[in-house]
């Protein structure tokens, strides 16, 4: 999945090392926990406290039966203390859980919040699958809440209470710290020790379950030409087979994992026999009381809980790097298309001035010279792949030109706000995308204020309104998944009533009746005459119904404009618009 974003194991995007992007990482994560201050600082408070109710709990039931061995009779008020360290690590433990993830899904909700607008920012994303960047906005920040409702906190009770607890073993007798101190370091190095393999299969497991994500989403959208192909056991093989690496991955995840929890509870016990050694010695030389004896082995065996569950937290820390670097990746990605322009048109004329473009290394436009005045129909014409869609595209700043200029009155596009442009354009695509709402809700999508009476006013003039009105619902009918309930022409004809709510002076229509029959286009074709009054029409069309409509008829091939006029004119002159017609008919 690293390689989805250009992430190298080695070096991150940035060209640092691995060992200082992993640290990076950690620290990026903690500034943001930073910023939820009050529950960070009650999640730490919460989890030292969990925790030491339990060792105080059992330390100090621990040294009363040291005093029932010794032939004492405890104090009630002893067992009232050890009754309220119970009730007290109880409602600690219940706090800890309780804050934690009140942080965590705090910092969650920021997280995906940020991760949508930074692919929104650097959209579009050359080489990535949905179901990648999906896998990134939820799995990966899901993986987040490990770190923030567990690790902070049971990072910071495993250096407080286990120096604690050798305090305590210290004031008993020194020699019973300095027995249990060799394992200290040991028990926290361990997930250190096995970190570096934590973090390859980490990157591993995570890279599997997103490519898994994406295949299952793309197999879902693509389900029905499967089965028009007949590939749906083709695409069944190939999820098998990324189950079984994500199955492969996991087991070698869990094997890991098994390892250092062996090597954790091995030193647990080692820890124990020490100090159990040494107490011996002490009891055996009358240094310590036998009554004592209890209370330093629980002590021993106890000031290592923290350690093991940090190590229980650090096991996902190769997994949640992983995860953290993609979601810190695309917090950083740059603004694709700056958009810093304050600027107003002074009118609503379009010009293409000597636009050219190129996508990689295969270059679209040359030169591209053209005027579209309000009140005006411009078709734009040519095969397949001459750069049509492309000029649409370039007039929304979904990318920039590389050459030339467009300006809207005697303004290039660039000086003015994004917010702006997409205000003066109304663009509808081909292939239109609607929400699984409803069709109102649909319409109004850039104009979520608008009344339904204007609503009804542009679906009329989209030819919607009819068909509309047999819905189930009306404009109040869902859409469904990709506007699964329509037709591709209804869906067409609502993608127009979109962009006509937005009144926009400019109006592209990229292949936008391709999906309309007949009698459809032709009254849609009336609704273009009477919206022609105040906007520049531009249709990006093949249809000769389609075409035969525009004042002027620009041809394009091999990226230049070669040819210009009405359909009478270009038929007359028997060149490139004649040969394209000819080509449509056969």
């Amino acid at each position: 999945m690293d390689e989805v974003l250009g992430i190298s194991p080695q070096l991150s995007r940035s060209g640092r090392p691995a060992w200082r992007e992993r640290i990076a990482a950690y620290l990026a994560l903690v500034q943001l926990a930073r910023t939820q201050s009050r529950l960070l600082s009650l999640t730490l408070c919460a989890s030292v406290l969990s925790q030491a109710g339990i060792i105080g709990c059992l330390a100090l039931g621990a040294w009363l039966t040291g005093l029932a061995c010794a032939g004492q009779a405890p104090e009630p008020l002893y067992l009232v203390a050890l009754a309220a360290t119970v009730i007290a690590g109880a409602l600690a433990r219940w706090w800890q859980a309780d804050v934690s993830h009140r942080l965590a899904f705090a910092l969650i909700e920021t997280l995906q919040v940020g991760i949508y607008s930074g692919l929104e920012r650097a959209a579009p994303l050359p080489g990535t699958r949905s179901g990648d960047l999906a896998s990134i906005a939820t799995q990966d920040a899901q993986t987040m809440e490990h770190f923030f409702a567990h690790f902070l906190g049971d990072l910071l009770a495993a250096v407080l209470l286990p120096l604690f607890a050798l305090l305590l073993l210290a004031l008993i007798d020194p020699l019973l710290a300095l027995a249990w101190l060799p394992l200290l370091p040991l028990l926290a190095s361990v997930p250190l020790w096995l970190g570096w393999r934590a973090e390859v299969q980490g990157r591993q497991l995570a890279a599997v379950q997103s490519r898994l994500n994406a295949d299952v989403a793309e197999g879902l959208q693509g389900r029905k030409e499967f089965a028009v192909f007949g590939q749906e056991d083709r695409w069944l093989h190939k999820l098998a087979s990324n189950v079984q690496s994500l199955q492969t991955a996991q087991k070698k995840y869990a094997a890991r994992a098994g390892l250092e929890q062996a090597a954790i509870e091995l030193l647990q016990a080692g820890a124990v026999v020490l100090v159990a050694w040494a107490a011996g010695h002490l009891v055996l030389n009358l240094s310590v009381p036998p009554a004592l004896l209890p209370l330093v082995l629980v002590l021993a065996a106890t000031a290592a809980v923290p350690l093991a569950e940090l190590a229980q937290s650090a096991r996902k820390l190769g997994e949640l790097k992983a995860a953290a670097q993609r979601i810190l990746h695309v917090l950083e990605l740059p603004e694709r298309i700056p958009d810093t322009g304050h600027a107003t048109p002074g009118n609503a004329t379009l010009n293409f001035r000597q636009v050219g473009f190129s996508y990689a290394e295969r270059q679209v436009l040359h030169g591209v010279d053209f005027e579209l005045r309000p009140g005006e129909i411009v078709a734009l014409v040519g095969a397949s792949g001459v750069g049509k869609s492309t000029c649409g595209k370039l007039m929304l700043r979904f990318f920039d030109v590389q050459a030339g200029q467009i300006c809207i009155g005697d303004t290039d596009i660039r000086d003015l706000s994004l917010a702006k442009l997409r205000q003066t354009v109304a663009y509808v695509p081909q292939d239109v995308y609607l929400f699984e709402d409803s069709v109102a809700n649909n319409i109004r999508l850039g104009r979520p204020d608008a009344s339904m009476a204007d609503v009804e006013r542009v679906a009329r003039l989209a030819q919607a309104h009819d068909f509309i009105c047999r819905l189930p619902q009306g404009y109040d009918t869902p859409c469904g998944v990709r506007a699964s309930r329509l037709s591709g022409g209804q869906a067409q004809r609502i993608a127009i009533a979109r962009a006509l709510l937005q009144q926009a002076p400019i109006l592209v229509l990229d292949e936008a009746t391709s999906h309309i029959d007949t009698v459809g286009e032709l009254a849609l074709h009336k609704a273009l005459d009477t919206l022609r009054a105040g906007h520049g029409i531009l249709l990006i069309a093949h249809r000769p119904s389609t075409i035969r409509q525009a004042d002027r008829i620009l041809v394009l091939e091999h990226g230049r404009v070669v040819e210009q006029g009405n359909h009478a004119e270009l038929l007359a002159r028997q060149g490139a618009y004649a040969r394209l017609l000819s080509n449509e008919s056969t």
